[in-house]
């Protein structure tokens, strides 16, 4: 999300124009991408709170993450080296990892083994997903009133029969918050990080909190993961429309929370934020291998105390999966380079000089 030095890795030293505030703000979401993922393992009938606190989180991370996603992409135009370092740095993983996750899927869970790209598997949706929202990035700039069109196109999405190859419901139902990422400048973020913004932030979630409580076990996940119409969610098509513009509108307030109560220094987690790929794509394995050795049933057995383990593990294993050792290992998967025979001659020669590594695009485009 800023350029680094040639010989840099992900997770370098960060470079003056980068902000604590961003940073520390994509740790946080990765993180609690990572606890989701994680509830949603164990949450049963009789444990209405953590349900609670599940419809919470899923409110705001994933709309907040496509947000910053929008926000890293302004400079996008399109130009040849901007393409090809999308090719490594979004394209190119989620091959690789949407291929991994299929073997995953028949070895842990027996289903067939069949690689289908057009077909995201898990998590890898937001890869597919994030190189579609980049594409049109110069199409948001050309037309007026670009968030009112996505909207429009969101709300249309959830009533129209769309096929889920490339995870295209989720592309265009999540597609506003990154369009409004695109619209930000600083001195927006600027407006959330007041004493007063942070001091209304916490009644916000209380309230949202207390809200997810009394509707529970609603709205299901379906409405939340914004993949499915209004036939499958089984309601008219007024009442969706109804409901999709309240989401909407509690997410503004959640998302804008969140935002506020970040912190804007730098801390421990300002440098893990810088390198939020590595845990995003490589926790699902983990979680899944959890699962098939019957992790979760245990932490269900526990009650409470089992599911505060299992928080606190998630979380550390999203620090872990930071870690530089750990990157070491897994950079050929993470951050694949383009073949050089892809590469025209004369910009390959060059690059080292002129043109910033696949990481540090990958930090402008992917938040998180």
């Amino acid at each position: 999300m800023t350029s680094s030095t040639p010989h840099s890795g992900p997770g370098s030293p960060r470079t003056p124009d980068r902000s604590p505030f961003l940073d520390n703000a994509k740790f946080l979401l990765i993180a609690l991408v990572a606890l989701g993922h994680s509830w949603e393992q164990v949450i049963t009938p009789h444990t209405p709170v953590l349900r609670a606190v599940h419809n919470l989180v899923y409110g705001f991370h994933m709309p907040a993450f496509i947000l910053l996603c929008g926000y890293f992409s302004r400079s996008f135009t399109g130009r040849p080296d901007q393409i090809r370092r999308l090719l490594t740095g979004v394209l190119l993983p989620y091959l690789i990892f949407e291929t991994i996750y299929s073997f995953v899927y028949h070895w842990l869970r027996g289903t067939e083994l069949a690689i289908t790209p057009t077909s995201p598997t898990y998590l890898c949706w937001f890869l597919i997903a994030l190189f579609l929202w980049r594409l049109t990035t110069p199409i948001w700039k050309a037309v007026r009133y670009p968030l009112p069109l996505s909207i429009v196109i969101s709300l249309a999405a959830g009533t129209t029969l769309i096929s889920g190859d490339l995870a295209l419901p989720r592309v265009l139902m999540f597609l506003p918050w990154f369009v409004l990422g695109l619209r930000l400048r600083p001195e927006h973020f600027a407006k959330l990080r007041t004493r007063t913004a942070r001091l209304i932030a916490v009644p916000v979630f209380a309230g949202v909190f207390a809200l997810a409580y009394w509707l529970s076990p609603y709205p299901s996940d379906d409405w939340l993961s914004s993949d499915a119409d209004n036939t499958v969610l089984n309601v008219s098509l007024v009442q969706y429309l109804l409901i999709r513009l309240a989401l909407f509108a509690v997410t503004a307030l959640l998302v804008a929370s969140f935002l506020a109560l970040v912190p804007g220094r730098r801390t421990w987690l300002t440098g893990l934020g810088a390198v939020t790929l590595y845990p995003y794509l490589l926790h699902g394995i983990l979680l899944r291998v959890a699962e098939y050795y019957g992790a979760f049933r245990v932490v269900r057995e526990a009650g409470i105390p089992g599911v505060l383990v299992l928080s606190a593990t998630a979380v550390g294993v999203v620090v872990l999966l930071s870690t530089p050792p750990v990157r070491a290992v897994m950079r050929p998967l993470v951050e694949p380079r383009l073949p050089k025979w892809l590469v025209p001659r004369a910009e390959a020669v060059s690059a080292p000089a002129t043109v910033p590594t696949a990481a540090a695009e990958r930090e402008k485009t992917l938040a998180g």
